[in-house]
């Protein structure tokens, strides 16, 4: 593997942040991107994939449950298993819950309506792939979008994901303070992202590829990217 990783990014009927996260990939770090429609059965030769965001199959029954059949997913599954970095924003957090490769599932927002706009999040765990270059705490301004983002589990394995260190990011006000007031969707312990127990499997409802420059009103989510840039080069050098 060279010391760039290629990144898979999946595109679904629906898709809409497909290019947003291309672009932030490509353009904004130079790493290579290849498109994989949600017909194909191969990822091909790389490193990571990036499901997106959007309103896959028009979110029909329930976000993510048509896509979790797609083709592709199969895909998807047997890179996980192998340990390759899975990442799914927002859309892709639902698709990643409906397919099984994350715990919990997803809510109608508390509020009943579509939310849109910067929030703050806590980094609760910096020992995966996509945190590594972030300290433990430290609070990113990144924007959400969307109607289903209520993450739920039951309190039984809500207690296991926490104590498996697999909650990755929550919701915070500027100083970090997990308040009821900075949760945007009523989010069960004000859960925004969450891992899988190896942590190379990541779902998150914030958008950081859409704050990798300053004039989107925010680049703190550069970091992240710079994160899995730095695990491939660590991969290379052992």
């Amino acid at each position: 593997m060279s010391a760039k990783p290629k990144f898979a990014v999946l595109v679904f009927p629906g898709s809409n942040c497909d290019h947003d996260c291309e672009y932030a990939l490509s353009e904004v770090f130079d790493i290579p991107v290849k498109m994989v429609w949600h017909k194909e059965t191969s990822l091909g030769d790389v490193d990571g994939v990036l499901i997106p965001g959007g309103f896959s199959y028009g979110d029909y029954l329930r976000t993510g449950a048509v896509a979790r059949f797609s083709p592709i997913m199969e895909a998807v599954q047997e890179a996980a298993v192998k340990g390759k970095m899975v990442w799914g924003i927002c859309n892709g957090f639902q698709i990643l819950l409906e397919s099984g490769l994350l715990p919990g599932a997803m809510l109608r927002n508390d509020s009943l309506k579509f939310v849109c706009k910067h929030v703050n999040l806590r980094t609760e765990n910096n020992q995966t792939p996509f945190t590594s270059e972030l300290k433990k705490g430290e609070v990113l301004n990144i924007p959400v979008a969307h109607g289903e983002g209520n993450y739920f589990l039951e309190e039984d394995k809500l207690k296991e994901l926490n104590s498996n260190n697999q909650v990755v990011f929550r919701y915070c006000d500027d100083n970090g303070e997990t308040r009821a007031a900075s949760n945007p969707n009523g989010s069960v312990e004000n859960i925004a992202g969450i891992c899988n127990k190896e942590g190379n499997v990541l779902g998150m409802m914030p958008h950081p590829e859409r704050a990798c420059d300053v004039l989107l009103g925010s680049a703190d989510g550069r970091k992240m990217f710079e994160s899995i840039l730095k695990t491939s080069l660590e991969k290379v050098c052992n």
